[in-house]
């Protein structure tokens, strides 16, 4: 495992590019754009469940881990589904800033653990960019990643596709999100994928793939 981490460093050392992607989400957070509601009555009797907040939460070491499996397993679709979440959050980004939406949420009367753990998250995500869902429209590449690796292994496809949708679910039912956030987060990731193939970016990750080319150069520019 640590050989696997070694051989592949500079192709996972890209994951860092989500990170710095998400500097815009912190500064789009807002109201001050105005604020649209796309809450419909089948939102409204979708009930609150506290407990899908540890799948909501799970989201983040779901995505890293699926990712680091695609880099060490399946290459092209490590840097495709790679670029897919990057590419989908900057037009997620450019979605929030010309149409905000706001999401309302339940009030929090519970002390429990799980109410807690709600209240932590409400408290440091404010209730804007919403539409489309970046929960969904990341988890929903992870399914189409494997389902594009050329993977035979049956039981971790099985297992991606449901814990993609698990966290796509809790979405709705911790509150973050509407239907409509869900439906475009799927249509967005779809899109983003499509668009990625059809600019064949792994391509232009070849150098990655052959950290040689990069210790040649360095030596030519050295002499």
């Amino acid at each position: 495992m640590i050989k696997k981490f070694k051989d592949n460093l500079l192709p996972l050392m890209l994951m860092i590019l989500i990170p710095l992607t998400n500097i815009f989400y912190g500064l789009l957070n807002n109201s001050t754009r105005g604020v649209y509601s796309l809450v419909t009555d089948l939102d409204k009797a979708i009930p609150f469940s506290k407990v899908f907040i540890i799948p909501y939460m799970l989201w983040y070491p779901f995505i890293v881990l699926t990712l680091v499996y695609f880099c060490f397993y399946y290459k092209d679709a490590y840097y495709k589904t790679l670029s897919t979440l990057v590419l989908g959050m900057i037009l997620c980004y450019g979605v929030y800033f010309f149409f905000q939406t706001t999401v309302p949420r339940p009030e929090l009367i519970d002390e429990d653990i799980l109410t807690k753990v709600v209240r932590i998250v409400y408290n440091s995500d404010n209730p804007y960019n919403c539409f489309p869902s970046i929960h969904v429209l990341t988890s929903y590449a992870m399914i189409i990643g494997m389902r594009k690796s050329g993977s035979n292994n049956q039981k971790v496809k099985n297992a991606i596709s449901a814990t993609a949708w698990i966290v796509i679910l809790s979405t709705l039912l911790v509150k973050q999100h509407v239907i409509l956030d869900v439906v475009f987060g799927v249509m967005f990731a779809k899109l983003t994928y499509k668009i990625i193939e059809k600019l064949k970016i792994e391509r232009c990750m070849l150098w990655i793939k052959k950290p040689s080319w990069w210790w040649t150069m360095k030596r030519k520019l050295e002499t």
